[in-house]
């Protein structure tokens, strides 16, 4: 394995750069919305701004298939595309960073806009790793995307409170657009265009029935509405928390500096540990059993900031939690993420594989939108009570799930 080599170094920075949106529409913007004194409810609304995310899927195969290089056949279609979206990322970030966060709808407006963009460079960019790299090394470039991902999360939280706390929300926002503006802008120019992006027909039309057909496919599936409502509830819980996780920290006394070292380095380590430590149990066990384990530790996990809530300011303790709670996450998507592609049909793989991660992401964008609501209404201890049991219902469909269809397939 090479993974020095240029195209995997590029795949990396490209992963970087689809990771560092995220945090900038979701956990750190809440923060900076909390220390602008707006009110905790509408900061749990702010979940609804990822929606992009969920209904990618649905303009998916017009970029992959049908839209043409609009800079120009030198670029091709893959790298126009990832450069036009850079550019519209790095434009609403900077006047993000200008604008006025007491005024929550325009906020709110231009963190739907980034999303949107960061969600189509992300059909473009998975649509260029797969067609850069030849099939032995997909996996190399799946393990340097993930690498780059977390590496942009880390930047675009940990990275963004140190640099808020020393120069302001503001300089911190404009900041993130340079690093899009420049380090993914210049990495897509020197990459090299896959030999497959402009070889295919791109003058016929779009086909309404070969655009159903992974749908129509996916719904043979046996009680795949059981298996629907499985996906969107299994992570329900977690963004329910994460939503507002770092306006609570604040108020019960952290600083920004704590939530950097604590919530976002410690717990994007043990995450990455419980993912590939989740990769060997699922090889082992296979992913029902690991997910039902994982999940309910995890769900137990989360009633440790109960615990935080009573306390308050104690670094142990949520340096406690914290590596508890995303090393048991980790392991449980580890396994969420193999039963996923174990429900996808060998003939529409990539298709159906949106179609059940944009679902899963239902939860983390729609369901989870009450979440300041919740807070504001029966106070923080009450609300990681509920919060954890929401793991129960997708736990008892995984058990009907085990015991009705899936022995003889995962």
């Amino acid at each position: 394995m090479n993974y020095l080599s240029k195209p995997l170094i590029i795949i990396l920075i490209l992963g970087f750069i689809s990771g560092l949106p995220l945090a900038l529409t979701a956990s750190t913007l809440a923060l900076w919305l909390a220390e602008s004194k707006i009110d905790i409810a509408k900061i749990g609304l702010f979940s609804l701004v990822a929606i992009p995310y969920s209904l990618k899927f649905i303009w998916s195969p017009f970029i992959d298939i049908y839209l043409l290089p609009i800079l120009g056949q030198k670029l091709g279609r893959r790298r126009s595309w990832m450069i036009l979206t850079q550019i519209l990322l790095a434009v609403f970030l900077a006047i993000l960073a200008l604008a006025q966060t007491d005024n929550i709808f325009i906020t709110a407006i231009l963190a739907i806009l980034i999303a949107f963009c960061s969600a189509s460079y992300d059909i473009v960019f998975d649509a260029y790793r797969v067609e850069i790299l030849s099939l032995e090394k997909q996996g190399e470039g799946v393990a340097m995307t993930q690498l780059g991902y977390r590496i942009g999360m880390i930047i675009s939280s940990a990275g963004a409170l140190y640099s808020a706390e020393y120069f302001g929300w503001q300089t911190t926002y404009l900041m993130m657009a340079l690093i899009v503006a420049s380090i993914g802008i210049v990495t897509v120019i020197i990459a090299k265009e896959p030999d497959e992006s402009n070889s295919r027909n791109l003058s016929h039309k779009i086909n309404l029935k070969s655009l159903s057909e992974p749908f129509l496919d996916f719904m043979k599936t046996k009680d795949w509405v059981l298996i629907i409502l499985f996906v969107i509830s299994y992570k329900l819980a977690d963004a329910f928390i994460g939503v507002v996780t770092n306006p609570f920290l604040r108020e019960i006394g952290f600083s920004k500096i704590d939530i950097a070292n604590i919530v976002k380095i410690y717990g994007v380590v043990a995450t990455l540990s419980g993912i590939f430590i989740g990769g060997a149990l699922v090889e082992r066990f296979g992913a029902i059993k690991i997910m039902f384990i994982a999940g309910f530790l995890h769900a137990i996990t989360n009633l440790l900031y109960m615990v935080q809530a009573e306390v308050g300011l104690n670094h142990a303790l949520l340096a406690t939690s914290v590596v508890v709670e995303n090393l048991t996450g980790g392991i449980s998507s580890a396994a969420f993420i193999a039963f996923l592609g174990n429900l996808c049909s060998r003939n529409y793989t990539a298709t159906q594989y949106a179609i059940l991660s944009s679902m899963a992401a239902i939860g983390r964008n729609f369901l989870a939108a009450p979440a300041g609501y919740v807070v504001k209404t029966l106070g923080w201890y009450w609300f990681f009570l509920i919060a954890a049991t929401l793991a129960i219902p997708a736990l008892i469909i995984l058990h009907i799930l085990n015991k009705r269809i899936m022995k003889s397939r995962l």
